[in-house]
């Protein structure tokens, strides 16, 4: 699989948030006063300084950092990197998530789908990737989700970062000797990806999306058009619309296990590091708005957080 390192690790995070985001359906969820910005300033509830948080895409060029007003000031104010993994040791996460990424010892694709959907997903897999299931059958559904998705948007997009977003902010922070933080841990990641769902349950939904490639293509061209915007809200309401219009939608019991207990958890370890001293908080973009999300948990938490325009 021709992977770029760094991209592969941090779209394994962006395709789980992008299955998990829609679990809050209602419209009063959104920030109710139409606020919309990729970067938020958090002070008050007894902050000294403030910190900021920063919604990422993990996959668009660092150009596009070019194009947001205030960045470098407010990354210059502040003390500390947060991000969703600490990505130091990109081989070491990537060996750690591989080892979860293979088929489970006995299980096959022949065991899990009829001898016409293995037909159709070989097809699939060789012409975005020039290999069929005779090489990439080791790999579990989920992961082979990640691999097309993966596939799709770099073909679509050429010019997607060698290091992301993500990384960027982090390796900017070990330049000036700044310590760099982590919401999660590579085990939630993996959770995420490959615990939440049964085999089974994997193999159904990779099959569907199989099945209705136009469905991917779409999602992913939205929504890098609405990034682009700075519409973290628009985002928002795609991933609602989405799972809803969707032919092969997450059930609220793989959303809830994603969507309420990681923000609350997130949210009461963030309020702690801030406290600590300023924060630069660069995670992705789909994190941010919503009733779970960051900004409404953060505001809940008793902080102050307003965009920056």
């Amino acid at each position: 699989m021709n992977f770029k390192k760094s991209s592969f690790i941090i779209l394994l995070a962006f395709f789980a948030l992008s299955v998990q985001s829609c679990a809050n359906r209602t419209a009063s969820s959104q920030n109710a006063s139409g606020e919309n910005s990729l970067l938020w300033r958090i002070s008050g509830n007894g902050l000294a300084s403030p910190s900021y948080l920063f919604g990422t895409h993990h996959l668009v060029p660092i150009s596009f950092l070019d194009r947001v007003p205030g960045l470098n000031e407010a990354f210059e104010a502040t003390e500390q990197v947060v991000g969703e993994l600490d990505l130091r040791d990109m081989e070491m996460l990537q060996m750690q998530i591989m080892q979860h990424a293979m088929m489970p010892e006995g299980v096959t694709y022949e065991s899990l789908l009829s001898a016409e959907d293995i037909e159709l997903l070989d097809s699939k897999l060789t012409s975005l990737l020039g290999a069929g299931i005779e090489h990439l059958g080791m790999f579990n559904p989920a992961m082979l989700m990640v691999t097309i998705t993966t596939a799709i948007y770099q073909r679509d997009f050429p010019t997607t970062a060698s290091v992301s977003l993500d990384e960027h902010f982090q390796q900017k922070a070990l330049a000036r000797s700044r310590p760099v933080r982590a919401l999660d841990t590579v085990e939630f990641q993996i959770y995420a990806l490959f615990g939440v769902n049964s085999i089974e349950r994997q193999a159904e939904r990779l099959m569907c999306m199989v099945r209705h490639p136009e469905m991917e293509i779409e999602l992913l061209h939205q929504l890098h058009e609405i990034y682009y915007a700075f519409d973290i809200n628009g985002l928002y309401a795609l991933m609602i619309e989405s799972n809803e219009s969707s032919p092969c939608p997450a059930t609220d019991e793989e959303l809830n296990a994603l969507t309420r207990n990681r923000p609350l958890r997130n949210i009461d370890r963030l309020s702690a590091i801030i406290n600590e001293k300023p924060s630069f908080i660069a995670v992705g973009a789909l994190h941010l708005p919503g009733e779970y999300g960051l900004i409404a948990g953060l505001r809940r938490a008793g902080f102050t957080v307003e965009p920056v325009n």
